[in-house]
């Protein structure tokens, strides 16, 4: 198949600057016009990109998934993120570079494993409820961005509470924390598209991610030398041990950009998800209610609460949509031929609202994933799907749980606002505009012993 047979979805014929104000700033309405008008694969441009094609129908977005990891670039799709999280990112890397990572990588995340990080996420919970104050509104997000830090410390990380731990959250907050404002967003694209020199990138940027990377080397190094390296329990002194199939392990700048990878992964998303998960929920008194059932009733409660968790990343997704670059030659998508070079971007926020597939698609409804007919992997996709998968979507899935499981067993929260918080593009999330605020009632219950039978708190 040549480049010539190529043939495009139809497309949207308004000028790129027309397109550009309608992603930013009419967001998913946009797109579901798109939808409507042209069917589930249309060919867009921006200010930014372009053409690109964008998917909407769940069969075009699995014969992507399941597509050729050495024709369908996922890495270059990503480029923006290379200043931040570096050129050795698993998120960046693409045909076999990114198997040989994602080989090396999965074990942490799967197995035994996940269950010993669960007391971490307890513990970090109940540190941010403890200083939750009685009868006045607060924003929630920001509580939960320091939960989910330090949950990252803890698990991902490795590091003990005390002065090394301190200093490295500060200099990755002081590193993160500018990138997701909205204003901010710009620093990586300038850093990408090589109009910033790389020692003075814009905001300090560079220094900050400089601030960050001493410490993980210094601490790449010191481990290595560590005799008692294979006892850790952590992911990265798994990473330190990890060996490929020919006896390889990685390199230190590999490392590094993994745990900057798994950082940012694992840290602003998963803060952003429960933000909007607790927003959600106590706008919807009737889930609200099952989900203090769910909490009391131990693990066979835990269906329902995976079931908000999902439902909340379907109405609230936090990444918008997942990118493939065609390299090679031109891929077969339905009944057109993308060309090399073309970008194809299924759309997450909205295919998971499609009336078709999600009855009352604005409903706040976590039953959607009880029973037999439970949306399937190509019709839920806020973690991506195939071998690109989010190598961290177990691990967000349960922290999630545990998080709002101790948040119903000790506070009785409600919404300081009449209607769930609006959305805003902050940098690559969808994240809440106000940051979620909400009220306790009354001082948290104290903390139950892990595995004791549970009282909740409730609302006065």
């Amino acid at each position: 198949m040549s480049a010539t047979d190529a043939s495009l979805p139809p497309g949207v014929r308004l000028p790129r600057l027309v397109q550009t104000l309608g992603f930013m700033l009419l967001g998913r309405r946009y797109l579901e016009a798109c939808r409507r008008r042209y069917g589930g694969a249309v060919t867009m441009s921006t200010l930014f990109d372009g053409p690109f094609v964008m998917l909407f129908d769940p069969a075009l977005v699995k014969q992507v998934f399941q597509g050729s990891n050495e024709q369908l670039h996922a890495g270059e799709a990503n480029a923006l993120l290379g200043p931040l999280l570096g050129q050795r990112s698993i998120l960046v890397l693409d045909e076999a570079e990114h198997l040989r990572h994602r080989r090396l990588m999965l074990p942490p995340f799967h197995g035994q494993r996940m269950r010993r990080y669960e007391q971490a996420m307890i513990d970090a919970t109940d540190r941010e409820i403890d200083a939750w104050p009685a009868g006045e509104p607060f924003a929630v997000m920001p509580s939960m961005q320091a939960l989910t830090l330090e949950v990252v410390m803890r698990a991902v990380f490795g590091f003990d509470a005390g002065a090394a731990e301190d200093e490295l959250r500060l200099r990755l907050r002081a590193m993160i924390e500018p990138i997701t404002r909205r204003r901010r967003s710009m620093i990586l694209f300038a850093l990408t598209q090589g109009r910033v020199r790389a020692d003075r990138g814009p905001g300090g940027f560079v220094a900050r991610r400089r601030a960050v990377d001493e410490i993980l080397f210094a601490e790449i190094a010191r481990r290595r030398r560590d005799p008692d390296l294979a006892e850790r329990e952590d992911v990265f002194s798994a990473l330190l041990m990890a060996k490929d199939q020919d006896g390889g392990r990685l390199t230190d700048q590999e490392v590094r950009d993994e745990l900057v990878t798994l950082l940012v992964a694992g840290h602003e998303t998963t803060a952003t998800a429960l933000a909007w998960s607790i927003d959600l929920m106590l706008h919807t008194p009737r889930v609200l209610a099952r989900a203090r059932e769910a909490a009391a009733s131990g693990e066979d409660g835990d269906g329902y609460l995976d079931a908000l968790v999902k439902e909340s990343l379907r109405i609230r997704p936090i990444i918008p949509g997942v990118g493939r670059v065609v390299r090679g030659e031109p891929f077969a998508l339905g009944d057109f031929t993308i060309p090399v070079g073309v970008e194809i971007n299924p759309s997450i926020r909205t295919i998971q609202r499609r009336p078709d597939l999600y009855p009352q698609p604005a409903e706040f409804r976590p039953e959607r994933f009880l029973g037999p007919d439970a949306p399937d992997t190509y019709t839920w996709v806020p973690f991506g799907g195939g071998t690109r998968r989010c190598l961290g979507a177990s691990f967000a899935l349960v922290e999630m749980r545990v998080v709002l499981r101790r948040i119903l067993e000790r506070t009785a929260l409600a919404p300081a606002a009449k209607k769930p918080d609006k959305v805003q593009f902050r940098a690559i999330t969808l994240a809440p505009r106000d940051g979620v605020r909400v009220r306790q009632s009354r001082r948290p219950a104290a903390a139950p012993r892990s595995g004791a039978t549970h009282t909740l708190a409730t609302p006065v």
